[in-house]
């Protein structure tokens, strides 16, 4: 920390000009990057900064972009009249600090629990808003680095990486096929956001006080933009608002056209909201194989890796529709009976829960800030670990998962959607219990 905060007011002199560091701590979350928000005085005055950094220049390599570009495209967004945070400067190599960049702190709202719990009136016409004015960015303004998205190369892409992790989960491989088969035309390409949702904005009194986290950012269709904030998991339980948690698609929509921005096609939203949930499906697997290869050991990368979960559960019920109403109907199947109650010498299951009960006695009450987030980290995967004992269950079939890929299975196939919700409430329940999709699902289908 003393050497972070040393190399960080280095930099910041050459940023700003002479004055004093201080409060410099790590803040929570942030599955990708380091945020670190801190004090810099000058002229008897402190103004509050935060630091966005990857740890090495090595971290970001398989990026299509950098920090450098970046920091440009949001200073870019900024002067296009979007609420973009404001950069001070860009880490230099002789910075020491790995690759990244400074900005003044907005004091606003992110946590989109407590957002949701009590939004501002305008917030979802804001975001509607604030949505038109980045696709309405001049593209000659944006940095050459961002890359173009070709959907139908992204999706091949996709089907890759699914192979690469195993290629046999048959959810997985069911949208593959579906998006394959619902490919939209090209669309003439804006500035997307790529990570335009709750968790990514800050928010006051007023409404929409910044949007951050530009990482993901690329030229393609602005409905991907649209769909990514109304996922599932993106509306944090709030599964009766489907426009990011906030409110109605149709007001959604009306703010995003009244801002100035194109026409909404509903099937083309259709299309990257399922899109996207596959692609997160997928992004929670590679979590899963950072750590498993090396490139990044921490605790939430394995607990992330296991909310794929999630993104099955969520894109049965998004696909089911495409299944004959015979079969929506089915029953669904009995789930695996449960282990047997231990005797004996105490069980792994029980050393599991001998660690989390330490570590939340032991441990947790004296953790503070990031320690804390990743004491939670650790219980949630020791947590996991306890259900996924008792339980068994699996989610990898190869066999069906080529069927489901050549199209020689469907949801037209008896019994098989009703395999599927089985299989996903099943495999929800182990690794995350508590989503709000969870219980939805099992109300839908009557379990």
């Amino acid at each position: 920390m003393n050497d972070l905060a040393e190399r960080l007011a280095t930099a910041m002199r050459r940023f700003a000009g002479e004055g004093e560091l201080s409060a410099l701590s790590r803040l929570s979350g942030g599955a990708n990057m380091e945020s670190w928000a801190f004090e810099w005085s000058s002229g008897g005055r402190a103004a509050p900064y935060v630091l966005r950094r990857a740890p090495s220049a090595a971290y970001m390599a398989d990026r299509p972009f950098g920090h450098a570009d970046e920091a440009a495209l949001v200073i870019a967004a900024r002067a296009g009249g979007v609420k973009a945070p404001e950069v001070v400067g860009v880490l230099g190599d002789a910075d020491g600090l790995g690759t990244g960049y400074v900005m003044r702190r907005v004091m606003a709202e992110v946590a989109p629990t407590k957002i949701l719990g009590d939004p501002p009136p305008s917030l979802l016409a804001d975001l509607g808003r604030e949505l038109a004015r980045i696709h309405a960015i001049p593209l000659a303004t944006i940095p050459p680095a961002i890359p173009h998205m070709d959907t139908r190369e992204a999706l091949a892409a996709l089907k890759a990486r699914f192979f690469d992790y195993g290629g046999d989960r048959p959810v997985i491989a069911l949208a593959i096929r579906w998006c394959e088969d619902h490919l939209p035309a090209p669309a003439d390409p804006v500035l997307v956001h790529g990570d335009y949702r709750m968790g990514n904005v800050m928010v006051d009194a007023n409404g929409l006080a910044a949007v951050l986290d530009w990482e993901l950012a690329h030229l393609g269709d602005a409905h991907e933009d649209l769909a990514f904030g109304c996922m599932t998991v993106w509306r944090f339980g709030r599964l009766d608002r489907p426009a990011l948690g906030l409110g109605s698609l149709d007001d959604y929509f009306a703010a995003y056209e009244a801002g100035g921005g194109g026409p909404v096609d509903r099937d083309r939203f259709r299309f990257w909201l399922i899109y996207r949930t596959l692609w997160w499906a997928l992004g929670c697997l590679q979590m899963g194989e950072a750590w498993r290869s090396g490139a990044d050991r921490t605790v939430e990368r394995v607990v992330v890796g296991r909310r794929t979960a999630e993104q099955e559960l969520d894109l049965v019920r998004l696909l089911e529709t495409e299944a004959p109403e015979s079969e929506r109907a089915r029953p669904l199947p009995p789930s695996q009976p449960a282990a047997p109650a231990p005797t004996g010498e105490p069980t792994n299951r029980e050393m599991v829960q001998a660690v989390r009960d330490w570590i939340e006695g032991a441990i947790k009450p004296h953790a503070e800030g990031h320690a804390k987030f990743e004491t939670v980290v650790a219980m949630n995967a020791l947590g996991i670990v306890l259900r996924d004992l008792d339980a068994g269950t699996r989610a990898e079939d190869r066999a069906l998962t080529d069927e489901l890929l050549s199209g020689t299975a469907t949801l037209a196939r008896p019994g098989l959607l009703a395999k599927l919700r089985r299989a996903v409430l099943d495999k929800c329940a182990v690794d995350s219990p508590k989503y709000a999709a969870l219980a939805a699902a099992r109300a839908e289908w009557r379990q």
